[in-house]
């Protein structure tokens, strides 16, 4: 079993208070990514599960027992760090036997787990070289080896990706899934990375600010963010933001303005928003070449080329911004030319004054349908 809870978690550093209220469930056998912004305090709640934080107040109960008085190994808990924590002077078996080692464990059977691990990570091969003749994965690989033979009842990742080159990366991602997949255990990652949340987790908890902005599965947050800050962080290139007059409510959803141009989004209404500001969102590869339900002309200032796809930074209204459209890689636009774009009212966000998002009235199942057109061309 993994379950973990997390209770009205508080921690201060002195005065300064980095998780303010903090409460989180994690089931058993779910692989949860925490993201945020630097400072936000998911490094900071992650130590704090593990054991290595003190708790001020609140508390973290793992498997229905409140652990925030035990120390680290009496948790059931294995972590992975960044900097892989390894020892040079020993061979990989070594590494990966050591925890084993010191629990006193008798000698075959800490052979067996051993030997397991490896065959899991594919370092059959290395176990008897030492970590200075390993690339950077396969370091990785043996700090996982290390957490894999406790069994612990919670796997605990902080950034374990982040020192490695975009395409071992790439691999490690793919390796994490699969590992999560065949031991079926609860695994808590802290990434700044969200590629790695999108692509691995089943849910991502979303903090700022030392709270929790939003949780949801990552199409969840990506069609669906409950507020700006969400919206504005999950997806790369982030989200355009344009400021709009709320005009009209209705069945048909919410009517605004944006300089003349008027677009209904299907969104629910509220009372009192007629007259107010609200903030429009857009994603870039919601964006199309031509004609929408909200047309507008940009001007290209810098123009991304990566083959598949183009990325345009534009000014919008003769306003220096830096207004992102993902449009299809053949596209023939050049920079300093004005150019016509269109946005379908389906794709649109509305957020509130406070930064709230209105609901949006279409399923994520469309939304999806709707997200897998080629970028650039109209919907």
């Amino acid at each position: 079993m993994g379950q973990l809870d997390i209770k009205k978690v508080q921690k201060f550093f002195g005065n300064f208070e980095v998780l303010k209220g903090v409460d989180l469930e994690v089931k058993d056998g779910e692989f949860v990514v925490f993201v945020g912004p630097s400072g936000c305090g998911k490094s900071t709640l992650l130590r704090m599960i593990a054991g290595l934080e003190d708790t001020t107040q609140g508390d973290i109960v793992i498997d229905g027992a409140r652990v925030n008085d035990l120390p680290p190994v009496k948790r059931g808990i294995a972590m992975v760090f960044q900097s892989y924590a390894l020892y040079p002077h020993m061979t990989v078996f070594e590494n990966i036997a050591f925890p084993l080692r010191v629990e006193g464990m008798e000698e075959s059977r800490l052979r067996q787990k051993v030997e397991d691990a490896a065959r899991i990570l594919h370092l059959e091969q290395r176990l008897q070289q030492k970590p200075g003749l390993l690339s950077g994965g396969q370091r990785q690989r043996v700090a996982i080896g290390r957490a894999i033979v406790r069994e612990p009842k919670i796997f605990l990742f902080d950034e374990p990706l982040s020192n490695l080159d975009a395409a071992l990366r790439a691999d490690m991602r793919i390796e994490l899934a699969k590992l999560h997949k065949r031991l079926r255990a609860t695994m808590i990652y802290v990434t700044h990375d969200q590629v790695e949340a999108m692509t691995m987790a089943d849910r991502i908890v979303v903090m700022n600010a030392g709270g929790i902005a939003q949780t949801g599965a990552p199409l969840e947050l990506y069609h669906k963010p409950a507020n700006l800050f969400v919206a504005g962080f999950i997806g790369n290139p982030k989200m355009n933001f344009l400021p709009v007059t709320c005009i009209s409510q209705g069945a048909e959803g919410v009517t605004v303005d944006y300089r003349g141009h008027r677009i209904t989004v299907p969104v629910a209404g509220r009372p009192g928003l007629d007259g107010q500001p609200l903030t429009l969102g857009i994603r870039p590869e919601h964006i199309g070449m031509g004609g929408g339900d909200l047309s507008l002309t940009v001007t290209p200032t810098v123009i991304e080329r990566l083959g598949a796809e183009t990325i345009a930074y534009a000014s919008l209204d003769g306003k220096a911004e830096n207004f992102c459209a993902t449009l299809s890689g053949s596209v023939g636009i050049q920079a300093d030319q004005p150019l016509s774009i269109g946005i379908q009212a389906a794709d649109c966000h509305l957020f509130d004054q406070e930064g709230e998002a209105l609901e949006r009235r279409v399923s994520l199942t469309e939304l999806d349908q709707r997200s897998r057109q080629p970028a650039g061309l109209p919907v």
